[in-house]
């Protein structure tokens, strides 16, 4: 199973891609994990492939394109983890989750004749094809090290938003302290915020921190977006206390 995150959107990009994909193994089966991905936003899609990678079935090769670095000097990555393989650009996207899963190898795919604006059809597409084919990782390229290790912003209580869902749930990566109440502070917010199980429980046209699926806490509002009512954006600092 090839399972996709991109940045590719509405684009023609994602059927190319897949069309590569089955000209090398009609047999192909191919699930999207996300494709909207804001464009070059490499640690929202480090993110949502660290919180989801372990939800597919072993062996599952993840095909990675969020790579505003395309054509440049960054390496073209096949890694192989434990459970897993990941396919994509070492610019940080993959390193999360490859590593949360342990990686056991990594090589580096050749980029001869591929164009320099388009390593997602050339490079990476048919790299995945061929490991779901059942090609040994070893025969794709020489052996290296994964050079760009992206972390997310950890000190204390003070995390960084990671994700703005499509609801304008603002994610963090801070977790549950199990308290009622929480201040935050942003650059641009300095408040109290309640804690409520779920969404139900919470008042209408308020602020309040809820603990989600990525079992961290997130600022919402109900049946509403609470971004556009702080205007933050991925990478942005937050304390939680």
């Amino acid at each position: 199973m090839i399972v996709t995150l991109t940045d590719f959107g509405n684009s023609e990009y994602l059927g190319v891609i897949k069309g590569v994909i089955y000209s090398i193994n009609q047999n192909s089966k191919i699930v999207d994990l996300y494709n909207f991905v804001n464009p070059q936003n490499i640690r929202e899609g480090a993110w949502i492939l660290y919180n989801n990678y372990k939800y597919f079935p072993k062996n599952s090769i993840f095909l990675c394109v969020v790579d505003p670095g395309v054509g440049s000097k960054r390496q073209c990555l096949a890694i192989k983890t434990k459970n897993y393989f990941f396919v994509g650009p070492d610019n940080g996207l993959m390193h999360p989750a490859a590593s949360k899963d342990k990686i056991l190898s990594a090589i580096k795919l050749p980029v001869k004749d591929a164009s320099m604006t388009f390593h997602g059809r050339d490079v990476f597409a048919k790299a995945a094809a061929q490991l779901e084919k059942g090609m040994e990782i070893d025969l794709l390229g020489l052996r290296t090290s994964v050079e760009e290790k992206l972390k997310f912003h950890l000190k204390g209580r003070e995390g960084e938003v990671v994700n703005i869902d499509n609801f304008g749930n603002i994610i963090t990566n801070l977790t549950s302290l199990k308290k009622s109440f929480y201040k935050i502070k942003t650059n641009n917010f300095n408040e109290k915020l309640t804690f409520y199980k779920t969404y139900d429980e919470a008042p209408k046209d308020k602020l309040f921190l809820v603990k989600g699926s990525s079992e961290t806490l997130e600022i919402s509002i109900k049946n509403s977006s609470a971004n556009e009512i702080l205007r933050l954006k991925v990478s942005d600092k937050i304390k939680l206390i």
